[in-house]
């Protein structure tokens, strides 16, 4: 099953790849800078000597058949409804994990890649693989980077009465954008899930557990959900000569 190391305990990577795609259809599998968009993930991932194995977890046998052949291990087509639009992802993630400790295999850290974050580097993967190893198991790990909308100067709610009205309240004693409190966006390229956390999110949510916060620049950072997402993040792949 692609296990590169003899461990009593595996740190694996799993990356989810459902075939439907309302943004942006097929595009798990398609062309991004020569390569399938899947492959930059998988590729992130067995270039992290801490990394002992990558899962795919997939609906759709032609995303499976391309993940194989860039090295990954697809254990099974995900069951349909752990697949749907609305289904969330953690429970997949769970449910393959599970099913991988069901054939003997234990798992330790479990690293969530996203598929459509192919700007992300080895050394992104690798620092929030270092904050938890430093938190030894208590945190979860996440990726963010800087907003370019802060919500105590820029974003903006509709009320009842059909006015605006700031989504937070600026403290009394800032005047200055640049004082307000930083805030973080959750970029979704990476989570670092020690086990049992990945469990407890699973059944009882992702904001029960204690999340500590690993930064990745903009640059890097975007989430390709439409043809627009695919443009942007290929000319920055192109500016970063990637």
């Amino acid at each position: 099953m692609n296990i590169r190391a003899n461990k009593a305990s595996l740190t694996v990577a799993v990356v989810c790849a459902r075939g439907g795609s309302k943004g942006l259809p097929g595009k798990n599998i398609r062309s991004f800078t020569g390569k399938p968009l899947i492959a930059h993930t998988i590729a992130q991932a067995l270039a992290c000597p801490g990394i002992d194995a990558v899962w795919v977890s997939t609906d759709d046998a032609a995303i499976a058949e391309v993940a194989r052949a860039c090295g990954a291990a697809v254990p099974y087509l995900r069951p349909v409804e752990l697949a749907t639009d609305a289904a969330p992802k953690i429970p997949a993630i769970e449910h393959l994990v599970a099913h991988m400790e069901a054939l003997g295999h234990s798992v330790a850290t479990v690293i969530d890649l996203q598929s459509t974050s192919p700007l992300r580097s080895v050394a992104d993967i690798q620092a929030a693989m270092a904050l938890g190893a430093l938190d030894a198991g208590r945190a979860l790990v996440v990726s963010v980077t800087e907003v370019s909308h802060n919500p105590y100067y820029a974003m903006v709610e509709v009320q009842a009465d059909g006015l605006l009205a700031q989504s937070k309240t600026l403290p009394s004693h800032v005047v200055r954008r640049q004082d307000a409190p930083q805030v973080w966006g959750l970029n979704g390229a990476l989570y670092v899930w020690p086990r049992a956390l990945l469990a407890q999110a699973a059944t009882q949510g992702f904001w029960t557990v204690p999340i500590r916060a690993s930064v990745m620049p903009r640059e890097r950072s975007v989430d390709i959900d439409d043809a627009l997402d695919f443009e942007w993040a290929e000319f920055l792949a192109a500016k970063q000569g990637l």
